[in-house]
């Protein structure tokens, strides 16, 4: 009789359950891992809401793909992991022979399995994962942080393509997870000046406390005043975090001469932004965008065990599986912080 496991599954829109369902069985190349915490990520939160993420999601499936663990198993094949080895796991499986691949384009490998998107993932106690994915976790670093290190190198990723030189001024827009990150990443890579724009208080406070130079709030002004205000600073980048429609077309209109604006929130698949080329054009503005994580894991990583980079003070109090759902459903909850399961 098979070893049973509790999960969250699932099943379409609006639909998870926790569960009870075999242990993975592990593979000769694979690991299995016991997770300790699990992430809830905005990607979630679209495929619960029936939308699209990064790739197409085939129900029933267990989600999650921000976790960290300890191996407890080991395929026959594995030399270099062992039993009781804590690890965070990179959850975009590459096939490493196509031509994306061969490139040096791997986020757009054209056989990519998707850890917790495509098959089962870390709303789980136990996942059985590729041994290649898995980064090994230092002794003294909370698994709870090295949960955090993909959403920390998607950032990383989006980082790098805003060209951020040193002494340059920067504004991110949206002060969540995602945005108190690349406040700091902006700040590590240089910048003399970083300005975060959120409606929420408690999330300025905590950007100020990351070391925002400035706070604003959009939502105590006109938008007309708020872009007047923007536009004083010149930024020679915004990153735009939320995903919103409205926030992405404010961020092409508030950003200075030469920026790079970084489209890095999520929207909904459908979703479309007016723009002015000659707006772009008379700023001579660079509008760019980032997929998902290539090649950055073990960076991100670093930064989390060295501490250069908190991961850890904006997230709640972690939740049980069976308060999973209420986070998915509920946006009022997901204002509290970043929501991470502890298993």
């Amino acid at each position: 009789m098979k070893k049973l496991m509790k999960a969250a599954v699932f099943y379409g829109k609006h639909d998870i359950r926790v569960e009870s369902i075999p242990v993975p069985e592990v593979r000769k190349d694979e690991v299995l891992v016991k997770v300790a915490y699990c992430g809830v990520c905005g990607t979630d939160v679209h495929i619960y809401e029936g939308d699209k993420g990064c790739v197409e999601v085939h129900p029933p499936i267990v989600l999650g793909h921000e976790f960290a663990g300890e191996i407890v198993a080991v395929g026959e094949n594995v030399r270099n992991r062992k039993v009781g080895d804590r690890v965070n796991v990179d959850p975009n499986v590459l096939c490493e022979a196509c031509p994306a691949c061969l490139a040096a384009k791997g986020h757009f490998c054209e056989h990519m399995t998707g850890i917790g998107t495509m098959v089962n993932g870390g709303f789980a106690e136990y996942v059985a994962v590729p041994a290649k994915q898995t980064h090994l976790v230092s002794a003294g670093t909370d698994l709870k942080a090295a949960a955090m290190t993909e959403p920390l190198a998607c950032c990383l990723h989006g980082i790098d393509m805003c060209e951020i030189k040193a002494g340059a001024k920067v504004l991110v827009i949206g002060g969540g997870m995602i945005g108190l990150l690349m406040l700091q990443l902006a700040r590590l890579s240089g910048s003399s000046f970083v300005a975060v724009s959120e409606p929420v208080e408690s999330k300025r406070a905590q950007a100020e406390k990351l070391g925002a130079d400035l706070c604003l709030d959009p939502s105590s002004m006109p938008a007309e005043e708020f872009e007047a205000e923007c536009k004083k600073y010149n930024f020679d980048c915004v990153i735009e975090c939320c995903g919103l429609v409205k926030t992405i077309e404010q961020a092409v209109r508030v950003a200075g001469q030469k920026a790079v604006v970084m489209m890095f929130g999520l929207t909904k698949p459908d979703a479309a932004i007016s723009l002015k080329p000659y707006d772009v054009f008379s700023k001579e503005l660079t509008l760019r965008s980032s997929y998902i994580n290539p090649y950055t894991q073990a960076r991100a990583l670093s930064l989390i065990e060295s501490g250069r980079v908190d991961v850890t003070s904006m997230q709640s109090e972690p939740i049980g599986l069976e308060k999973l759902f209420l986070v998915l459903s509920d946006e009022k909850e997901r204002v509290k912080g970043k929501f991470v399961v502890q298993l």
